[in-house]
Protein backbone atom coordinates (compact mmCIF):
# COMPACT_ATOMS: atom_id res chain seq x y z
CA UNK A 1 0.00 0.00 0.00
CA UNK A 2 1.49 3.34 -1.04
CA UNK A 3 1.94 5.43 2.23
CA UNK A 4 -0.96 8.35 2.22
CA UNK A 5 0.06 12.22 3.32
CA UNK A 6 -1.34 11.57 6.66
CA UNK A 7 1.37 9.44 7.22
CA UNK A 8 3.93 12.21 7.15
CA UNK A 9 1.70 14.17 9.10
CA UNK A 10 3.03 13.90 12.28
CA UNK A 11 6.17 14.70 14.03
CA UNK A 12 9.76 14.09 12.53
CA UNK A 13 10.41 11.94 15.46
CA UNK A 14 7.54 10.30 15.64
CA UNK A 15 7.55 9.34 11.62
CA UNK A 16 11.37 8.35 11.29
CA UNK A 17 11.03 5.27 12.84
CA UNK A 18 8.11 4.16 11.38
CA UNK A 19 9.58 4.57 8.12
CA UNK A 20 12.45 1.51 8.91
CA UNK A 21 10.81 -1.29 7.02
CA UNK A 22 8.97 0.99 4.80
CA UNK A 23 9.96 0.23 0.41
CA UNK A 24 11.55 3.57 -1.85
CA UNK A 25 9.85 2.99 -4.90
CA UNK A 26 11.14 4.21 -8.27
CA UNK A 27 9.85 3.68 -11.86
CA UNK A 28 11.84 5.28 -13.72
CA UNK A 29 12.86 4.88 -17.58
CA UNK A 30 11.23 1.61 -17.90
CA UNK A 31 12.45 0.10 -14.64
CA UNK A 32 10.89 -0.24 -11.42
CA UNK A 33 13.49 -0.29 -8.46
CA UNK A 34 12.64 -1.00 -4.82
CA UNK A 35 14.44 -0.92 -1.57
CA UNK A 36 13.80 -1.60 2.25
CA UNK A 37 14.70 2.09 4.38
CA UNK A 38 17.28 0.69 6.67
CA UNK A 39 18.35 4.29 8.04
CA UNK A 40 17.15 8.09 8.34
CA UNK A 41 17.85 10.64 10.01
CA UNK A 42 15.01 13.54 11.16
CA UNK A 43 15.39 17.28 11.10
CA UNK A 44 12.72 18.69 13.45
CA UNK A 45 11.48 22.64 12.99
CA UNK A 46 13.52 25.76 13.34
CA UNK A 47 15.19 25.46 16.39
CA UNK A 48 17.18 22.24 14.91
CA UNK A 49 20.58 23.89 14.61
CA UNK A 50 21.39 21.03 12.20
CA UNK A 51 18.37 21.46 10.23
CA UNK A 52 18.42 23.86 6.75
CA UNK A 53 15.64 25.15 8.32
CA UNK A 54 17.10 26.71 11.47
CA UNK A 55 18.34 29.72 9.28
CA UNK A 56 14.50 30.41 8.25
CA UNK A 57 12.99 30.67 5.19
CA UNK A 58 15.32 30.51 1.94
CA UNK A 59 14.29 29.81 -1.76
CA UNK A 60 16.01 26.51 -1.05
CA UNK A 61 13.79 25.34 2.31
CA UNK A 62 10.57 26.93 1.32
CA UNK A 63 9.83 23.56 0.88
CA UNK A 64 10.25 22.24 4.31
CA UNK A 65 7.59 25.32 5.27
CA UNK A 66 4.78 23.49 2.69
CA UNK A 67 2.19 20.38 3.67
CA UNK A 68 3.13 16.88 5.01
CA UNK A 69 4.33 14.24 1.83
CA UNK A 70 6.75 16.15 -0.45
CA UNK A 71 10.09 15.78 -1.06
CA UNK A 72 12.58 18.01 -0.50
CA UNK A 73 15.92 17.39 -2.35
CA UNK A 74 19.01 19.15 -2.55
CA UNK A 75 22.36 19.25 -3.84
CA UNK A 76 25.01 18.40 -1.02
CA UNK A 77 28.86 19.65 -1.74
CA UNK A 78 27.93 20.13 -5.21
CA UNK A 79 27.56 16.58 -5.93
CA UNK A 80 25.00 14.65 -3.81
CA UNK A 81 21.55 14.60 -3.90
CA UNK A 82 19.73 14.39 -0.76
CA UNK A 83 16.03 12.93 -0.57
CA UNK A 84 14.27 14.12 2.05
CA UNK A 85 10.40 13.93 2.90
CA UNK A 86 8.87 17.01 4.98
CA UNK A 87 6.47 15.67 7.96
CA UNK A 88 4.24 17.34 10.79
CA UNK A 89 2.09 20.34 10.21
CA UNK A 90 2.24 22.83 6.94
CA UNK A 91 4.54 25.68 8.72
CA UNK A 92 6.52 24.03 10.57
CA UNK A 93 9.81 23.04 8.87
CA UNK A 94 10.45 19.35 9.57
CA UNK A 95 12.25 16.61 7.16
CA UNK A 96 13.39 13.04 7.31
CA UNK A 97 16.41 12.27 5.26
CA UNK A 98 16.43 9.07 3.72
CA UNK A 99 20.24 7.53 4.53
CA UNK A 100 20.36 3.78 4.01
CA UNK A 101 18.28 1.20 1.91
CA UNK A 102 18.54 -2.65 1.34
CA UNK A 103 18.11 -3.16 -2.48
CA UNK A 104 15.69 -5.97 -3.04
CA UNK A 105 15.76 -6.86 -6.46
CA UNK A 106 19.17 -8.76 -6.84
CA UNK A 107 21.82 -10.01 -4.08
CA UNK A 108 23.65 -6.86 -3.41
CA UNK A 109 24.68 -5.22 0.26
CA UNK A 110 22.59 -2.20 1.61
CA UNK A 111 22.93 1.01 -0.26
CA UNK A 112 24.80 3.31 2.37
CA UNK A 113 24.94 6.87 2.15
CA UNK A 114 22.09 9.27 1.23
CA UNK A 115 24.11 9.95 -2.13
CA UNK A 116 24.30 6.55 -3.06
CA UNK A 117 20.80 6.02 -2.22
CA UNK A 118 19.85 8.97 -4.40
CA UNK A 119 22.46 8.19 -6.97
CA UNK A 120 20.78 4.09 -7.25
CA UNK A 121 17.49 4.98 -7.62
CA UNK A 122 18.40 8.27 -10.30
CA UNK A 123 17.06 10.81 -7.89
CA UNK A 124 17.68 14.36 -8.91
CA UNK A 125 16.31 18.03 -7.83
CA UNK A 126 13.57 17.45 -10.63
CA UNK A 127 11.63 15.84 -8.05
CA UNK A 128 12.10 18.60 -5.42
CA UNK A 129 8.71 19.62 -4.48
CA UNK A 130 6.47 16.68 -6.00
CA UNK A 131 4.56 14.59 -3.69
CA UNK A 132 5.55 11.25 -2.31
CA UNK A 133 2.07 9.92 -1.28
CA UNK A 134 -1.00 8.34 -3.55
CA UNK A 135 -2.57 10.92 -4.80
CA UNK A 136 -6.07 9.05 -4.41
CA UNK A 137 -8.27 6.67 -6.58
CA UNK A 138 -9.87 6.67 -9.79
CA UNK A 139 -12.55 4.36 -10.36
CA UNK A 140 -11.02 2.16 -7.30
CA UNK A 141 -7.90 2.27 -9.09
CA UNK A 142 -5.16 4.18 -6.52
CA UNK A 143 -3.41 7.24 -8.70
CA UNK A 144 0.50 6.79 -8.63
CA UNK A 145 2.91 9.83 -7.81
CA UNK A 146 3.26 11.56 -11.59
CA UNK A 147 6.42 11.70 -10.22
CA UNK A 148 7.59 7.53 -10.28
CA UNK A 149 8.87 8.13 -6.64
CA UNK A 150 6.77 7.08 -3.14
CA UNK A 151 6.66 4.97 -0.19
CA UNK A 152 5.01 1.48 0.47
CA UNK A 153 4.32 -0.52 3.39
CA UNK A 154 3.71 -3.91 2.18
CA UNK A 155 2.42 -5.18 5.25
CA UNK A 156 5.55 -7.43 6.00
CA UNK A 157 5.43 -8.63 9.77
CA UNK A 158 8.97 -9.05 10.84
CA UNK A 159 10.66 -7.71 14.04
CA UNK A 160 12.98 -4.98 13.98
CA UNK A 161 15.72 -3.77 16.40
CA UNK A 162 16.03 -0.13 15.94
CA UNK A 163 18.31 1.40 17.20
CA UNK A 164 18.89 5.43 17.51
CA UNK A 165 22.39 7.87 17.36
CA UNK A 166 23.36 11.21 16.80
CA UNK A 167 23.00 12.46 13.18
CA UNK A 168 25.76 11.78 10.61
CA UNK A 169 28.35 15.15 9.35
CA UNK A 170 26.46 17.79 11.41
CA UNK A 171 29.29 18.89 13.85
CA UNK A 172 28.94 22.52 13.04
CA UNK A 173 25.48 22.72 14.53
CA UNK A 174 27.12 22.66 17.92
CA UNK A 175 27.62 20.57 20.68
CA UNK A 176 23.79 20.03 22.15
CA UNK A 177 22.65 19.55 18.49
CA UNK A 178 24.76 17.31 17.17
CA UNK A 179 24.72 14.82 19.46
CA UNK A 180 21.17 14.63 19.67
CA UNK A 181 19.53 10.97 18.47
CA UNK A 182 17.80 11.84 15.75
CA UNK A 183 19.34 9.44 13.58
CA UNK A 184 17.45 5.77 13.69
CA UNK A 185 18.22 2.57 11.89
CA UNK A 186 17.89 -1.33 12.00
CA UNK A 187 20.38 -3.21 13.67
Amino acid sequence: MILKQNFFNRSALEVAPELLGKFLVRKHKGKTIVGMIREVEAYNGPFDKASHASKGRTPRTEIMFGPPGYFYIYLCYGFHWMLNVITGEEGYPAAILIRSVQYLEAELPNIEGPGRVTKFFGIDGKLNGKSAFAQGYSETKLVLPENGLWFEDRGDEFSMKIKRAPRIGVASAGRVWSKKPYRFFVD
